[in-house]
């Protein structure tokens, strides 16, 4: 019954809010007291018993009431951190307090008038009542400013969020305010060797300020978007600042809990069935914390990593300062520590046990994409430790586990997305392709061809898969896909024939007449593979008898390129024939085999799922920068060439037909959905009112097709293996193979051309893509399991839903 009435009391104390007729003084201890006395309330209280509806009613027909409330809920907050809580009803007050605000603040967000409030100083704010503080001194800190710090200091306050060292515990303000939170690090790994032992009701605390921190961060998700990008979150701002003395252990905290966190556990099967993992909460809200805190501002380039220790302040370093300490690791056994964390929770969803589920499997593998992401792009000695031996394989197999997962559901374009960037930024690197040529044996559930061959197999079947079965949304991502592969082409040492089918199936869907003449840009997609072919032709031919021969039967393909018609009367024709035939980028002779053991092919998004709507991305000359190897193995940037502005002529624009013209101008303009789907890959009817090739465009990219080596190549084979047919009756592909293994061109191609390397390069077009994706991914996250929790609510104003 106590608890019954103590409910009954918040009720009623929340009609009052806005019953009455006349604002209650901020002084009525008594009447405000009852939002954050009870002892029983706990989160899902909170949220049912304070609607949406009635928190509106305030904000618009008392909002002095509901100011009130938020300043006397944070003032208790402050208080709590200064006093250390050194009672279990002072511990409660901080979570009803917590709870609360974490309910009121996306409300607040949501109303243009009110987005101002908490930044504004409030007579008394940050003092907490102490009469005795100067004036100016932090009696002028806006309530924002006041609420973020009193967050950092209870997310350190011994025996509530961390464990004391001493029996009694801090009793008094002057402890508080000395203590040295880098002794209080959450969990032992970058920089920190104690392991603190494991407290639940530690990790409940944690989780619950954390969320109200991210409920704080989340008002980027009310603002429009800005056209430069730039707009700076004040709430992260001034949280990663110096002004926050808990900053570097904080930081630490959060990135030790999450590489160390191991859902397996004791690996007792169905041990998450039986026992409640308030680990896990904490982990998912600590790396949306930190990728949240980690976007980094495009108008503050940071710096290049600095040898130093993370424990010295460098004032040189990025404002926010958890990508200055991100940017900082330097040890080795860190990086490591990192690097294997993160792939021990990629993976854990791919794991596979005699068991039907057995294994717990976490949910929040976005997250930790994106975490690895600015990993690699803020710390680049961190990338070259990954690059540097074969464990960046336990990253790769994941990710394109995901790909392959998510490539028929709309829902999931964003992973889509993000996994391809991460594939993008690490091939750019040698090491990368290097490492691609270690065998293959996982064998990881995928609704994917069986085949017996390296990584670098895996990601083309993987890719292959994506363009033939995917869904249209993903046409945008053919370029990345395919400068991937030319990236480490010249790398590859021996390809499975299974691989090499794939690549030639989509040349000859690629280059199909009416394909390549119905949008501007169908063609580079031709020239990206010829390039790869070439790659692996001039760099690695003693390996890849398979290739080879794959070209050899696929020979035609490359002689009706080579006599590519470009006179009107076969244009037309060709586009007029795509209204009869069907989708040339399919399963048809691209020799499906079956699927590995256990897979399930990838399902389409239920009706009715909630999708995040991105922004679309820039094309690939956007995204990328051209480096050319040189002979000592060093990259030298190859300049980019002005875009000629007319549509006739984008097509030879820039220092190869390669690059991609999709947002052309040199301009970083972002076009709808389905205006980039018309651009791709337009129908029939869309390209003829959009789209009209003429045969001086064809002329202009046909006659540089680099197909030279690979006629040559054929000129000299092809008599030669008709010659050992003929001659031994020969219909085993296993003797021509083995004729092939052992052939050589030295002398007979041409002078191998300079490998080009197309590195992903950040601009403005990626930084608005990440912040929309990353807060689609929490939003979403918060929906599907925050058990009508979620900190954020309204997403129209930022185009998510």
């Amino acid at each position: 019954m106590g608890n019954t009435d103590s409910k009954l009391k918040f009720r009623k104390a929340v009609i009052q809010l806005t019953t009455k007729t006349q604002p209650v003084e901020a002084t009525d201890d008594a009447f405000w007291d009852q939002f954050w006395a009870d002892t029983s309330t706990t989160v899902q209280d909170v949220f049912a018993l304070v609607p949406a509806a009635e928190i509106r009613a305030v904000r618009e027909e008392s909002p002095s009431n509901l100011a009130t409330l938020c300043y006397k809920a944070v003032e208790k907050l402050v208080q709590a951190a200064e006093s250390g809580c050194p009672s279990e009803r002072e511990k409660q007050v901080v979570l009803n307090c917590t709870r609360i605000l974490s309910r009121i603040l996306p409300y607040i967000f949501e109303d243009q008038d009110w987005r101002g409030f908490f930044w504004s100083t409030v007579p008394g704010a940050g003092r907490a009542g102490m009469d005795e503080m100067d004036e100016d001194d932090e009696g002028a800190r806006p309530l924002a400013e006041s609420l973020l710090l009193a967050i950092a200091d209870l997310l350190f306050c011994p025996d509530f969020t961390v464990q004391s060292h001493k029996r009694g515990g801090p009793d008094s303000a002057e402890d508080m305010q000395s203590l040295d939170s880098c002794e209080y690090i959450w969990e032992a790994g970058v920089g920190f060797a104690q392991s603190p032992p494991l407290n639940y009701i530690h990790d409940l605390n944690r989780t619950e300020l954390l969320r109200l921190l991210l409920t704080c961060f989340s008002e980027a998700m009310y603002l429009p978007p800005s056209p430069d990008g730039n707009i700076l979150n004040p709430w992260v701002t001034f949280f990663c600042s110096t002004e926050n003395r808990h900053a570097l252990p904080l930081f630490t905290s959060l990135i030790n809990v999450v590489c160390a966190y191991d859902p397996v556990g004791y690996g007792i099967p169905y041990n998450h069935l039986l026992f409640s993992d308030y680990r896990e909460q904490l982990v998912e809200q600590a790396v949306q914390i930190l990728i949240v805190t980690l976007e980094h501002e495009g108008s503050q380039p940071h710096r290049a990593p600095s040898p130093s220790s993370m424990d010295e302040q460098d004032s040189a370093g990025p404002d926010n300062l958890f990508v200055n300490y991100l940017s900082r690791i330097h040890r080795e056994e860190d990086y490591d520590f990192v690097l294997k964390g993160l792939a021990r929770l990629l993976t854990n969803p791919l794991t596979q046990t005699y068991l039907p589920n057995s294994t717990k499997k976490i949910q929040f593998h976005q997250e930790l994409l994106v975490l690895f992401w600015k990993l690699c792009d803020f710390n680049k000695k961190f990338l070259f430790f990954v690059l540097k031996s074969s464990d960046v394989l336990d990253i790769l197999v994941p990710i394109l586990y995901y790909l392959n997962d998510a490539r028929a559901d709309q829902s999931r374009v964003g992973l889509m997305h993000i996994g391809v960037f991460i594939l993008l930024l690490l091939s750019g690197e040698r090491n990368f392709g290097v490492r691609l040529n270690k065998p293959y044996s996982l064998h990881v559930p995928m609704d994917i061809p069986v085949f017996t061959g390296t990584h670098a197999d895996l990601l083309i079947v993987v890719f292959h898969k994506i363009i033939t079965s995917g869904h249209q949304r993903l046409q945008p991502l053919y370029d990345c896909l395919l400068t991937i592969v030319v990236n480490v082409s010249p790398y590859l040492k021996s390809l499975s024939m299974v691989a090499a089918n794939k690549l030639l199936h989509l040349l000859e869907a690629f280059s199909t007449n009416w394909f390549l003449f119905s949008a501007a840009q169908n063609h580079h997609l031709v020239f990206f593979l010829l390039e790869a072919f070439n790659n692996i032709i001039q760099y690695q031919f003693d390996g890849n008898c398979n290739l080879v021969y794959a070209i050899i039967r696929k020979r035609s393909v490359f002689h009706q390129l080579a006599n590519l018609p470009t006179d009107p009367a076969s244009i037309q024709k060709a586009l007029q024939r795509k209204k009869k035939s069907p989708d040339a980028i399919s399963r048809t002779n691209s020799q499906e085999t079956v699927s590995m053991e256990g897979s399930r092919p990838a399902v389409p998004a239920e009706p009715g799922t909630l999708k995040a709507s991105l922004v679309a991305m820039p094309g690939i000359d956007k995204l990328t920068e051209k480096s050319q190897v040189s002979e000592d193995g060093t990259m030298v940037a190859v300049p980019q060439t002005e875009t000629p502005r007319s549509p006739e002529h984008s097509s030879v624009a820039g220092a190869s037909d390669t690059e991609s013209n999709s947002g052309r101008d040199n301009e970083d303009v972002f076009y709808t959905e389905a205006e980039m789907a018309r651009r791709r890959l337009s129908s029939a009817s869309s390209a003829a009112t959009y789209w009209n090739p003429t045969p001086e465009w064809v002329l202009s990219w046909k006659s540089k097709l680099p197909l030279q080596t690979i006629m040559r190549l054929l000129q000299v084979l092809v008599p030669q293996v008709e010659k050992i047919c003929i001659d031994k009756g020969l219909t085993d592909e296993s003797e021509i193979l083995k004729f092939l293994q052992h052939g050589t061109l030295v002398g007979l191609l041409p002078v191998p051309h300079p490998i080009l390397i197309r590195k992903y390069q950040a601009n403005s077009g990626t930084a608005m893509w990440f912040r929309t994706y990353m807060w689609g991914v929490v939003y979403l996250r918060w929906v599907k399991c925050g058990g009508g929790i979620s900190p954020v609510v309204g997403l129209k104003k930022y185009h998510l839903t």
